[in-house]
């Protein structure tokens, strides 16, 4: 593609090997150099260095990561040809230039020891050529009996280029089936859309639109593909200086997430409850169905949102969650037609235009019945995730020929007779559909660092063509989009990141049929709801140590996940937090410790998906609950009568936040306010204003940074987390070591809760280094290691510090942190310490070695960059010119930062909000973060009745 630089000519061509790159790095780094042979292609801008480009500068090219099958557009940051940052595509849907947690990790996967460098059969080393000499065979008898009992099995598909070659492959054998199998699926949506409308839809709801929202067990500002968007747009209808107002949001849910822990009302109930409010809202708008016995609570929440919801139609919104049943989903859309709803069908774009996929359930009946004799797997891991009813182990067995193309040798490739390596998504060429149907190239970032090959490679070898290369496949597919000049065209998307005009068209559902329901009741004791995990998603992400270190939103947990119990339940059961239970559903079982929360319904129990793997690799292997284990094709989501079981074990479960929680009452900490607050509110908060001091004035010459950061905005979503640990080489300290409290994150998301266990009001808090004029760390350094720069910035000179803990010690804020050991010098967790993983590290930013403090700076090296050239232009730093690391990832642009000396900045008119304040002010530290009040808009019918 062509960076946006000055002097780079567009054909300027870089050929080069993963050696070459690396030299460039370090001259002691070697990997072993890829066996398979590829096509070269243009991944990098040039083959001499072009004039006025300067080593270890960075460059960012556009591409696309996948997440659950959809694509997410992100810019790479590569130096030297080594990618080592990624972050969002302003002009990308489903990331707007902001980031999740998934896209800030994926770097790091792709140095990740425990990928597969080379082919195996049945677990002994092997080569591509062998694999071919095996195939052939197979794809001769199937050449004979066109396809019947050849198999192909992906994972959701959006890839243009990729769905064309499974269309080549049913073509040439036309008995062939495809199935898909996606643990996290939206199965029940598409299901409720066929039961309102006679079709499958996928829905795209315009949240920027709503302005009272009712959330059925749905939590779109969680985890998933569509997070980033939604999140933006959430914020953009929570904005109270716009004319539209201050969007106000109901959700009823049978386990805490993101989106109730940002909502106005929450309520929570056991699913049956919550499809009990679904009828009762529609009854109000003259379904006329028979009326459920409500709870008074669960009434008057109804009540309260359904006369909400029908005063803004056309502007109110009604979303049903996973764990509701395809006809709650239809009622749903029924409700909306009523409401004039803010939302848009499309057509579902993850199948081709002649075949759509089979269900995953048709395999399994097939295996089963001895009736495949070759299945293909292509990056999906059945042998972990697939419902435990399936019994797929076994039923692999009955093959003949089975191969597994996938990163890791993980569950599924153990049970294949041959697995092999796949590309990581920086290593090839593809093309990937967003959440609305925008298209997008994936490129290369560097070239393959083992013996790997894609999807799009495999499925060329499937049909039996002459090699073609991944890059050629992916422009065929465009090649009719070029318009005059496709060469132009091609280049120019490369460049931006998107193919133009590619979102899918709005299509006309017609008039929503409303499905026959009726109330249900919870069948057991206790229900198990099961949900994605926020770190390790479906498990694919489970070998990923930013990940696994990363504070799970609402709990804090790390390495690992829990059995989130109600305080009703745990106290009728004499359980405490760390106990362990046998969880059981008939005849199948797991075992995990449980953690007592508040927000839980009573009668409902909550685990997260994608742990207990068994051959995730050094990192993510035996560590948690494997939720899949009690899984079944009839009960996705929702399991009923399950059964708890205490044993005499007990398991600490790691959390973070116990570690460094601040001093002080919640709502001083946190304080939440309604619009009319605000809207009585003159200025800033009075701890804002200057108090008398002993301290010396601090005298900014040029430039005074600092930090807004808008609670009521941050969603807690952790992307800002790992975009700094990706920035600053924050290293991974591992379990042992977050256990005794040395977590080493230089920036944390602190949950506050104003309610009770039963009835939580609670708001998240990102807390970086509060850069205090008045830093208390400073005066007790004995070496001046912690001193303020010309610029107002508390700096920490790690070549000076000793390790006296001083300055912790001193920090009324918790951020500062120590290197207990060598994390990222010769005492790394695991197999962190491996020269793949060197590779990622930023250059601008210091490894620290072990005794030295180090904190959040505000990504000094990125203000060092703007600085620099602003001084080579004769100029001073514009407005917006830093962008931190953290600022860059957030997806609802909660946190902004700039020149306070500049009166027109955006950081100048924020701390100038009503609703700003600063943490601890009362102990005139005068922080240069601060942070805007978060903001509600309760319903007066309900106030008083959070839940």
């Amino acid at each position: 593609m062509k960076p946006d630089l000055s002097g780079v000519k567009s054909d300027d061509v870089l050929r080069f090997s993963r050696r070459d790159a690396l030299r460039i790095f370090a001259a002691h780094m070697a990997l072993a150099v890829a066996g398979c042979s590829k096509p070269v292609e243009e991944i990098v801008p040039y083959v001499n260095m072009p004039e006025g480009l300067v080593p270890s500068e960075p460059l960012r090219f556009a591409t696309a990561v996948p997440m659950g099958g959809y694509g997410l557009g992100i810019m790479g940051i590569s130096v030297d040809g080594r990618p080592i940052k990624v972050e969002g595509n302003p002009r990308h849907f489903a990331s707007l230039g902001a980031t999740d947690v998934f896209a800030e990790a994926a770097v790091l996967s792709l140095y990740d020891p425990d990928r597969s460098r080379t082919p195996t059969q049945k677990g002994s080393i092997a080569s591509w050529d062998a694999f071919r000499a095996a195939l052939l065979p197979q794809l001769g008898k199937h050449d004979r009996n066109r396809g019947n009992g050849l198999r192909l099995l992906t994972g959701r598909v959006t890839s243009p280029t990729l769905l064309r070659q499974i269309d080549g492959l049913l073509a040439r054998y036309p008995q062939a089936m495809w199935h898909v199998h996606e643990p996290i699926d939206d199965s029940l949506e598409r299901q409720g859309t066929v039961l309102a409308f006679g079709r499958a839809l996928h829905v795209l709801p315009r949240l920027y639109k709503a302005e009272v929202m009712l959330c059925l067990d749905a939590d779109p500002l969680g985890s998933g593909p569509s997070q980033i968007a939604n999140a933006r747009h959430w914020i953009e209808a929570r904005n109270p200086k716009t004319p539209s107002g201050f969007a106000r949001s109901y959700v009823v849910e049978s386990g805490p997430t993101l989106t109730g822990t940002k909502a106005d009302h929450r309520l929570a109930l056991h699913p049956a409850g919550i499809s009990d409010i679904a009828i009762a809202v529609a009854n109000t708008l003259g379904a006329g169905m028979a009326q459920p016995k409500l709870s008074p609570a669960a009434e008057r929440f109804a009540k309260a949102a359904a006369g909400d919801l029908i005063a803004h139609k056309g502007h109110a919104l009604v979303l049903a969650g996973r764990t509701q049943r395809a006809d709650i989903h239809a009622l749903a859309h029924w409700i909306n037609a009523r409401l004039d709803a803010p939302l848009d069908f499309i057509a579902p774009f993850d199948r081709s235009s002649a075949h759509e996929p089979s269900a995953f359930a048709a395999l399994a009946d097939d295996l089963q019945a001895g009736r495949v004799e070759t299945l293909v797997i292509v990056d999906t891991n059945i042998g972990y995730d697939a419902p435990a009813d399936m019994s797929i182990a076994t039923a692999l067995d009955k093959v003949s020929f089975s191969a597994h193309l996938g990163l890791y040798a993980d569950e599924t490739a153990g049970l294949c007779h041959w697995h092999l390596p796949q590309s990581h998504p920086f290593e090839s060429w593809s093309d990937l559909r967003a959440i609305d149907g925008t298209a997008a190239i994936v490129q290369p970032l560097i070239r393959p660092l083992y013996a790997t090959r894609s999807a799009h490679d495999f499925l060329t070898m499937l049909t039996g063509q002459d090699a073609v290369s991944s890059y050629d496949l992916v422009r065929e597919t465009w090649r009719s989009s070029g318009a005059a000049s496709f060469e132009d065209w091609w280049r120019q998307t490369l460049h931006d990141g998107v193919v133009p005009a590619s979102a899918a068209q709005p299509v006309t559902a017609g008039t929503p049929k409303r499905p026959e329901i009726t109330s249900t009741e919870a069948q057991g004791e206790l229900t198990l709801v099961l949900s994605p995990d926020s770190s390790a998603w479906d498990g694919r992400f489970a070998n990923n140590p930013w990940l696994q270190e990363c504070p799970k939103p609402v709990s804090k947990e790390v390495w690992g996940n829990a059995l989130w119990i109600s305080t009703a339940d745990a106290e009728r059961r004499n359980l405490k937090t760390g106990d362990v239970v046998r969880l059981s559903v008939k005849d199948r079982a797991v075992e995990t410790p449980v953690l007592v929360t508040g927000g839980c319904p009573p009668g409902v129990v909550n685990l997260t998906l994608g742990y207990g793997r068994r051959n995730a690799g050094a990192i993510g292997s035996s560590i948690g609950a494997n939720a899949y284990r009690l899984r079944t094709s009839d009960a996705l989501w929702t399991i009923e009568g399950v059964t708890i079981a205490a044993t005499a074990e007990r398991r600490e479960i790691l959390t973070t936040q116990n570690h460094v929680r601040l001093e002080g009452d919640a709502r001083d900490l946190y304080p939440i306010r309604s619009l009319k607050d605000i809207a009585e509110a003159t200025g800033p908060d009075a701890t804002d204003r200057p108090l008398p001091t002993l301290y010396p004035p601090v005298a900014s010459d040029t430039y005074a940074w600092g930090m807004v950061i808008d609670t009521a905005a941050c969603i807690g979503c952790n992307a800002c987390v790992v975009a700094c640990q990706a920035e600053n080489n924050v290293p991974v300290v591992g379990p042992e070591e977050i256990a005794r409290g040395r977590d080493m994150h230089w920036l944390r998301i602190d949950i506050y809760d104003h309610g009770t266990s039963d009835m939580p009001e609670t708001g998240f808090q990102p807390v970086p280094c509060m850069q205090c004029e008045n830093a208390p760390c400073e005066p007790v350094c004995p070496v001046a290691a912690s001193v303020h720069d010309s610029e107002g910035l508390n700096a920490q000179v790690y070549n000076r510090c000793v390790g006296t803990r001083f300055c912790e010690a001193n920090c009324p804020y918790k951020v500062r942190r120590f290197n207990f050991f060598g994390y990222a010098d010769g005492q790394e967790y695991a197999n962190l310490g491996a020269e793949t993983i060197k590779a990622q590290r930023n250059p601008d930013v210091s490894t620290r070695q072990r005794g030295v403090m180090e904190k959040c700076t505000y990504c000094v090296q990125r203000i060092s960059r703007a600085r620099r050239e602003a001084k080579k232009e004769d100029r001073t730093i514009a407005d917006g010119e830093v962008v931190t690391a953290c600022q860059s990832a957030c997806p609802t642009q909660a946190i902004t930062f700039g020149d306070l000396n500049d009166r027109s900045s955006a950081v100048k008119g924020l701390k100038n909000d009503p609703r700003n304040y600063a943490l601890l002010g009362h102990l005139d530290t005068r922080p240069r973060t601060t942070y805007l009040a978060d903001l509600r808009n309760p319903n007066g019918a309900l106030k008083g009745e959070r839940s």
